[in-house]
C-alpha cells in the first residue's frame, strides 16, 4: 500500500461517512475493538502516519478522516496473522508478500459487509489511494489475477470454498 502524500486529498470513502456503529459490528466478529481518536490527534498504533488506520493488540484505532480501505486492510492484517505476532501487536503488522495479497482480497471481501461500500467501492478506493497491482487495477488483480490470494486465505480457513469470510482468525497452523 502506497498512501498519498501529506496534505493531498483523495475522493475515498472515510469513517466519518460509514460512522463507528455501521464499523463495530463487522470488526468484532474478529474479536477487534474499534476505537475513535480525536481528529487533532495523531493515531496510536499507525504504521504509515497521518490519518492511516493503527493496530495496537486487539484495538483498532481510526480517526474520522481515516480511509475505510486503511481500516479494512489493518483489520485483514489482524485476521491474517499467526496468533504469536497478534499476541505482540503494535503499530507494524509485518508479515510476507502472499499475507499482504491475501489481506488485499479479504479487505475487498470484507466491504461487502458494509453497508453503502461494497467491492466496486473498495477496489476504487484503493486504485485512487495508489495500491499497486500487476494488471495496473484492484478489480483486474481481484478478478483476474488473485488466485494465489484466495488458495491463501482459503488454506488458512479464512475463507470459505465459496470464497466468503469464516469468521475466523488465522490460527497458526500454517
Amino acid at each position: 500500500m502506497n498512501p498519498e502524500p501529506a496534505g493531498q486529498t483523495t475522493d475515498v470513502l472515510r469513517v466519518q461517512e460509514i460512522g463507528l456503529p455501521g464499523l463495530a459490528p463487522l470488526l468484532a466478529r474478529y474479536g477487534l475493538e474499534c476505537e475513535r481518536v480525536d481528529r487533532a490527534a495523531p493515531i496510536p498504533g499507525s504504521f504509515w502516519g497521518d490519518e492511516e488506520a493503527g493496530l495496537i493488540a486487539n484495538r483498532l484505532l481510526v480517526r474520522d478522516d481515516t480511509p475505510v480501505h486503511s481500516l479494512l486492510h489493518e483489520a485483514g492484517h489482524f485476521i491474517c496473522m499467526t496468533p504469536r505476532r497478534r499476541a505482540g501487536l503494535h503499530t507494524d503488522a509485518g508479515g510476507d508478500y502472499e499475507e499482504e495479497n491475501g489481506v488485499c482480497y479479504l479487505q475487498i471481501l470484507l466491504a461487502d459487509q458494509l453497508p453503502g461500500v461494497g467491492r466496486e467501492r473498495m477496489m476504487q478506493d484503493m486504485d485512487a489511494w495508489g495500491y499497486s497491482f500487476r494488471l495496473g487495477s484492484a478489480r483486474a488483480w481481484f478478478e483476474r489475477d488473485a488466485e494465489d490470494a484466495r488458495q491463501w486465505l482459503r488454506d488458512r480457513n479464512l475463507v470459505d470454498a465459496s470464497g466468503q469470510p469464516t469468521w475466523q482468525l488465522r490460527d497458526g497452523a500454517l
